[in-house]
Parts: structure tokens; sequence; C-alpha cells
């Protein structure tokens, strides 16, 4: 097993965006009409999107959604991604993620409720009306993005699963298939992706069971079918590829925090006052800004403390990084 280790520096200053585009251009040029024959090399010609159906989403306006961001092109969200399952720089999902078969797909409900069960996505598209939502989206390497998701709160569906009062936590796996996500042999992290909330945390209804982003389904590149979107924590907490949500009575063991608990908290809230080890969170870069605007101050809970402060209420939260 390749152990890869984590970098340094934020990955987002170590390949220009502009480099690794003009590079996909180049490669779809190349391959021509010819090219077209073939899935992988058909994804090449259409950088935006590695999946051959995209499908609309009707949504209705929401009152959680953020107000007065300017967007990120659909283009950055999905050629930008840290999912590691498909590689580890920035641009390899929006090239592998295409061996990501979504249809057929279920969601398995387990652990401490009245009853297991096991939804098809199509059911979990059905189960509320889907909201478009803007949030934040802050990263642990010190850059953001803002996205219009389509969604509804996680809330909703936890109330479908009947959860024990004895569930405190709620833990997200995700998909563990070493024929569709081959890179997960070049990463020493303890598969199956682990995340997880406590119950209060989860039961916010900022916290968003998502399924789309711009008004289609979600990208396999962007976590596709299904995954979480916690717009108060670093990017890494909001699972994809959602396989399992299994509600538990102690806290559940996360990826990261795992591989590097001095690092990566289980909590992981946006915080300018506390510093990665290696890199501050006072500031952030925000992808596709101009170069005059792109230098911002990091908020605090990513700025929405007014809808989530309150769960951390007498916590340290230098300790409860």
């Amino acid at each position: 097993m390749k152990k890869v280790d984590i970098p340094k520096i934020p990955s987002s200053e170590i390949t220009p965006q502009s480099a690794y585009i003009n590079r996909r251009a180049f490669m779809a040029g190349a391959a021509g009409a010819a090219a077209l024959a073939t899935p992988f090399l058909r994804h090449l010609a259409h950088p935006k999107s590695v999946q051959a159906d995209t499908q609309k989403l009707t949504t209705v306006p929401s009152k959680y959604s953020s107000t007065g961001l300017q967007l990120t092109s659909y283009n950055d969200i999905t050629t930008y991604n840290n999912f590691y399952e498909f590689g580890v720089e920035k641009s390899d999902p929006s090239h592998n993620a295409w061996r990501l078969k979504t249809r057929p797909w279920t969601v398995k409900v387990s652990g401490l409720v009245k009853k297991p069960k096991t939804f098809d996505i199509d059911t979990l598209l059905k189960l509320q009306p889907m909201e478009e939502r803007v949030y934040r989206h802050r990263c642990v390497e010190a850059w953001s993005m803002v996205i219009p998701w389509a969604g509804y709160s996680l809330s909703e569906f936890i109330k479908q699963c009947e959860p024990l009062g004895s569930a405190k936590y709620v833990q997200f796996l995700s998909l563990d298939n070493p024929q569709e996500e081959p890179w997960i042999h070049e990463v020493d992290l303890d598969w199956p992706y682990s995340e997880g909330l406590r119950m209060d945390e989860a039961m916010n209804p900022l916290a968003l069971l998502t399924f789309g982003l711009y008004g289609q389904v979600l990208p396999n590149q962007d976590g596709a079918p299904i995954r979480m979107v916690l717009p108060w924590k670093y990017g890494f907490k909001s699972a994809k590829s959602l396989v399992e949500i299994k509600f538990v009575k102690n806290q559940p063991r996360t990826t990261w925090n795992e591989s590097a608990p001095n690092e990566y908290g289980f909590y992981s809230n946006v915080n300018p006052n506390v510093d990665h080890p290696r890199w501050s969170q006072k500031y952030e870069r925000v992808i596709g800004a101009p170069f005059w605007k792109a230098r911002q101050p990091t908020l605090m809970f990513n700025g929405y403390g007014d809808q989530v402060a309150y769960l951390y209420k007498g916590m340290d939260l230098r300790k409860d990084f």
C-alpha cells in the first residue's frame, strides 16, 4: 500500500487551477472525434461532468439559504474537489469519478432505531420537497466556495428513521468499493470513509441531506448520488456517496480524526481562532474570485453562528475543535 502524506501546505497552493484546466482542454482536443467512442475519453471531451445523464431537480426556495453571496461557477465546483477515493489532486476526481455507478443505489439505516430500513435513492429524492440552499463551503485547507446545493434538512430524514432515545450520535459511512474507487488502495486511511455528528447537531435544520447542485443531480466528483453538507464545519465533515447512516450511543470513529487527531477534531467547526498545526485558519482563499477579493477573513462557524453557536455553549472550542 502506498501511503500518501497530507500536504504540508494547503493543496490549493500547489497546482494553479488554470494549469490543470488548460491540461484538460489540451487532452480533450487531442482525443479527437474518434475518442468519443469510449466512456473515459468521452469524459475528457466533456470535463464539466462525468455523468452520462444529467437529471434536473425541481427545487423550492429555502429560508435557510444565504443571501448576498457570489456563487462559485459550476466549472470550479466540479473540477476542484477533495475526494480521495478518486485521487488526491484537486483535478483527479473530475477525471476519475466516471467509474462510480450511482444506479442502483441504496442507503441502509442501522443501529439504534425502532426498525432497520433500507431506502432506495429515488425514494429519498421524493421524501421531502427539494430545497435550493446557497451555502458557504469552507475547506480545512483554507479555501472556500459558495455553492447552490439541492436537498432537504437531515432532521426530516432522521424522523423517518425513528431513532431510539439511546441514540446520541449519527454516523455516516461512504461507499467502499475498490473496483469503482481504485485510488482507495493509494491512500493510507481506514476505509470506508466515516463521519459523525452529535444528535443535536444532526437535528439542526442547516444540516443538509444533499442530492444536487445548480439545480441538477450531484456530479460524481461532488459526492453523487447523496452526501451530507454541514456549512458551519470544515468540508471533510460532509461525507460523500453515502451508503449507510447509523445511529449509535457513543461517539463514532471518524476517518480524519482517527488518522491525525491532533489536526482534525471530531467537531471541526470552522474557527479562525484555532489554526491547523501546519497553517493558519484566519484567512481563506475564495475559489474563482478576482485576486483583489480572493483572500478574505474566515468567519466563526463559517458565518452561521446565529444558527449553530448554541450547540456548543459552555464548550472549550480550542479543546473540542
